[in-house]
C-alpha cells in the first residue's frame, strides 16, 4: 500500500468516526432531552368517590393533595385516610407510566448487562416495580340516610 491509499483510507476512518461521535452527540442530547421531558410528567388523580384529588411528581412526590368541600362530613377518617392512600397510589402510577412511555424509545434495543457480560445481573432487575393499587372498601351505609360525620362525634369516642 503506498502513502495515497493509507491517507485515504484514515480519511475515510476518520469520517466514520466523526459521524459516529456526532451520532453519539445527537442520540446523547435527545436522552438529555426525553430524560428532562420524562422528569416534568405530573400524575393527577381523583378518589372514586371525589372526595380526594392528588398531584404526584415523576419522582412519586405528593406536590398537591385537595379535599372536596363536603369530605369530611361525608366521609369518616379510616376511610378518608384509605381514599387518600389509594388516590396517591393512582397518581403515582400515572406518573410513572408518563415518565416511561417518554424514555421507551430509548430504551429499545439497548444491551442489558447480560448480552455484553455473560453471567452479570440484568441491570432490568434493579428497577422496583411499583406497588399495585389498593382500593378503598367501599362505604356501607344506608342510602336513604347519610354517614355519619366524624365532626359530629363528641367526647373523642371514635
Amino acid at each position: 500500500m503506498n502513502n495515497a491509499e493509507l491517507e485515504a483510507r484514515n480519511a475515510a476512518l476518520r469520517g466514520q468516526v466523526d459521524q459516529m461521535l456526532a451520532n453519539l452527540e445527537r442520540q446523547t442530547a435527545q436522552l438529555k432531552e426525553a430524560q428532562a421531558e420524562a422528569m416534568a410528567k405530573v400524575g393527577r388523580a381523583t378518589s372514586q368517590d371525589g372526595l380526594v384529588d392528588v398531584t404526584v411528581n415523576a419522582g412519586g412526590i405528593v406536590t398537591d393533595v385537595k379535599f372536596a368541600p363536603a369530605a369530611f362530613e361525608r366521609s369518616t377518617p379510616e376511610k378518608l385516610a384509605q381514599s387518600v392512600v389509594a388516590t396517591i397510589q393512582k397518581a403515582a402510577l400515572s406518573a410513572r407510566e408518563q415518565a416511561d412511555a417518554a424514555l421507551a424509545p430509548y430504551q429499545e434495543g439497548i444491551p442489558d448487562l447480560p448480552d455484553l457480560f455473560p453471567g452479570m445481573p440484568s441491570l432490568k432487575d434493579l428497577i422496583p416495580t411499583p406497588p399495585p393499587v389498593v382500593q378503598p372498601k367501599p362505604q356501607q351505609h344506608d342510602d336513604d340516610e347519610p354517614p355519619e360525620s366524624f365532626m359530629d362525634r363528641r367526647g373523642g369516642q371514635w
